[in-house]
């Protein structure tokens, strides 16, 4: 007897070359250390003596002078002349790899929208059937269902077709987006041996890319928060480092709902990311009320006007908060009720794909 069968060949691992080898290792480092090329220098070291990562043939030294030749790194054009930064380009391909680190398994869509509940004309099927109304696409038409909607409301001896027999696929509406991302940069985003700002950075990175690529029609806002708010650009996330600031988790809000009040989008939200508790307000008179112990009820309830505030204006909060002390669930579980907003309480890991699901979920809203 003769059997036929399939022959495979070894895997065979990608070939990289060594500068390809060593820039994935320090696309990755840049990030840790918020885009200060000295201190990435010197983890490379590291890493290169223990996991010989480079070889007398082509050493760390020459990866430098390629990195220069290639457009990655630069000097410093103002302040410290001399000393070498990464470039535009380079801010570029971090985002990209953020992207492709936690939303990799996501396609990119051809035409950039979003989807919404709402039913109507739109880009993509629903999967449902509705009934034909004046001024629906005729391509919508599901010809095959018309037809036996039409046999069972007049028979089989004498078949035709009327408008009531028609049904159309339902689609979703495309809708626009702003979104305003929250990220805290307090002194406890680094506390306890814990990095948790080069995770919530990576996540910012990857959103930004996201939207930028995937949905060009949306707009997506930074805000980092400590003792008070300000907005950063997208090309300043790699170099996002924590202070030593307690929470104005208010001011970060405050900020948010002015930006967002400015924008003409049809649907807006605010994600935050924060592993803390509200610790800092700003008076009236300009000077801080801070406290640290535990949660301060006068700090607190701000934060509660500020959620009842937002949802008010229709703009939902969703917060993600990398936690577990049982008082700060209570706390955003309270203040999530005062916006009707969403709460995750969740870890650094996945934290990526959730917020994707809520990113996406959120600007779908019932229609007809």
């Amino acid at each position: 007897m003769n059997f036929r069968g399939y022959t495979f060949r070894p895997y065979q691992a990608e070939h990289l070359s060594p500068f390809d080898r060593l820039f994935d290792i320090f696309s990755e480092i840049i990030v840790h250390t918020s885009g200060d090329l000295d201190e990435a220098f010197e983890w490379l070291q590291k890493l290169d003596q223990e996991y010989v990562l480079t070889n007398k043939d082509y050493t760390l030294d020459d990866f430098w002078e390629e990195l220069k030749k290639r457009g990655y790194i630069k000097e410093a054009v103002e302040g410290n002349k001399g000393k070498e930064i990464i470039t535009a380009k380079t801010e570029r391909i971090i985002r990209k790899n953020a992207l492709d680190q936690i939303f990799g398994k996501l396609k990119r869509a051809g035409s950039g929208n979003h989807n919404t509940k709402k039913h109507g004309i739109g880009m993509e099927n629903t999967g449902e059937l509705g009934p034909y109304q004046y001024g629906d696409d005729f391509d919508r038409i599901a010809l095959l269902e018309s037809i036996k909607k039409a046999q069972i409301n007049h028979g089989f001896e004498q078949f035709y077709l009327q408008e009531d027999d028609l049904l159309v696929t339902e689609q979703f509406h495309q809708s626009q987006m702003a979104t305003v991302l929250m990220i805290d940069i307090s002194h406890s985003m680094i506390l306890y041996g814990e990095d948790r700002i080069t995770p919530a950075k990576k996540v910012a990175m990857a959103l930004a890319e996201l939207i930028t690529t995937r949905y060009p029609k949306d707009l997506l806002e930074v805000i980092v928060f400590g003792n008070d708010a300000q907005q950063i650009a997208i090309k300043d996330l790699p170099y996002l480092q924590v202070g030593p600031y307690h929470t104005n988790t208010v001011a970060g809000l405050e900020l948010a709902l002015d930006m967002l009040r400015k924008k003409k989008h049809a649907n807006k939200q605010i994600f935050m990311i924060t592993d803390g508790k509200p610790s800092v307000v700003r008076l009236p008179n300009g000077e801080y009320y801070r406290n640290s112990n535990g949660l301060d009820k006068f700090i607190v309830e701000q934060c509660y006007t500020m959620a009842r505030r937002a949802k008010k204006l229709q703009i939902p909060i969703t917060t993600f908060m990398i936690a577990q002390d049982p008082y700060l669930q209570q706390f955003i579980d309270e203040f999530t009720k005062c916006n009707s907003g969403k709460a995750f309480f969740t870890g650094l890991q996945g934290l990526g794909d959730m917020i994707f699901h809520d990113y996406d979920q959120n600007r779908k809203k019932k229609m007809r």
